[in-house]
């Protein structure tokens, strides 16, 4: 147990010869540290996640998430450890806002691990829709670059059979006013092959061949066209069929799923808040404890033990002006002068 409680007073940052000769705050300081050693284990497990996410090898992340909650324990550590209780609660709080700040973006970076862990059931069937969506545009994208083409094409087909057609129409129509005439059923009503039915079925022979000569000129082209639809239609079959589905594996994957799915579900964004809020807590919590708490035995001693050293650096500076005024005693007075007043100008400074 005394190895447990040094160890989580190292973890705190404490002075241990300073902290033995104070009993009363062993167990602030085994809370504090306790609190700062389980971050870092969090902290490395989550990085390993996040790292494996990238890596996908377990080596690898294991390596850098235990790099990863040292370099978290550290900042803990440091962030406690550099704070001083003086009795002078506005200015404590202000030293502590950046330390604050720091925590705070420590715990949101650990956090978001985590909760892709905690659901990532529901993370990799958002993944999965997301897939299935991207995979989805994909093909509308490739439909949508041959649409124009074939449209177009499609339109100067139906431009060219709605030639034919029109001058086959009109071919009919005119052999049937010829027939007509001839059977006496229209035109002069007169049943005959006289003058009238020749000029009328030259018109209509006239229209024949200028079909002949459309559906010639035409059919080529038609044909030609269809064969480019035909070739359009294969490529496009070929690229949909070579479409690939995305990996979304990574960790910005997995984020924006877990983003999505605190949009569409309260229950995921109400959780999501609880770990945040949660992380939120434990990060901040050392230095809240260091804020509120009273001045107790180690910081006086500790004040004393900081002191004592200042104090003997002011002694060491007085010491060394002493010596250099009197080894400037063989100076002019000038030169005395002068160097009196930068000594002095530089006790000022510290």
């Amino acid at each position: 147990m005394n190895r447990l409680k040094e160890f989580f007073w190292l973890c705190a940052g404490v002075n241990k010869s300073i902290l033995q000769n104070c009993p009363s705050e062993s167990s602030k300081y085994v809370g504090i540290g306790a609190t700062i050693f389980f971050t870092g284990i969090f902290a490395a497990l989550a990085g390993g996640y996040a790292l494996f996410t990238i890596f996908d090898s377990y080596l690898a992340a294991a390596f850098f998430g235990i790099i990863w909650g040292l370099m978290i324990f550290n900042l803990d550590r440091f962030i406690v450890s550099s704070m001083r209780k003086n009795d002078e609660p506005r200015q404590e709080w202000l030293s502590a806002l950046p330390r604050i700040a720091l925590a705070i973006i420590i715990s949101i970076v650990i956090a978001k691990p985590l909760e892709l862990k905690i659901f990532e059931k529901e993370v990799e069937a958002e993944i999965s829709l997301m897939i299935r969506e991207d995979l989805a545009a994909q093909e509308q994208t490739v439909k949508q670059r041959f649409s124009d083409t074939r449209t177009r094409l499609n339109e100067e087909l139906q431009a060219l059979k709605d030639e034919i057609d029109n001058k086959a129409k009109k071919r009919d129509e005119l052999r049937k006013i010829a027939q007509e005439e001839a059977d006496g059923t229209g035109g002069s009503k007169q049943r005959n092959a006289g003058p009238i039915y020749q000029i009328k079925k030259a018109d209509a022979d006239r229209v024949e061949q200028e079909l002949e000569a459309i559906v010639a000129t035409n059919g080529a082209q038609i044909a030609a066209k269809e064969n480019t639809l035909a070739q359009i239609e294969a490529q496009e079959k070929s690229t949909l069929s070579e479409l690939k589905e995305s990996q979304l594996t990574g960790l910005a994957s997995r984020i924006e799923a877990l983003d999505r799915l605190t949009k569409k579900s309260s229950a995921i964004w109400a959780a999501h808040w609880f770990i945040m809020l949660l992380f939120l807590a434990v990060e901040t919590a050392p230095v809240f404890v260091k804020l509120i708490s009273q001045r107790g035995p180690y910081d006086f001693v500790l004040k004393k033990e900081e002191y004592g050293f200042e104090a003997a650096y002011y002694e060491d500076l007085a010491k060394v002006n002493s010596i250099i005024k009197k080894r400037s005693a063989r100076l002019t007075q000038d030169e005395i002068d002068y160097v009196r007043n930068r000594l002095q100008l530089s006790l000022e400074k510290t």
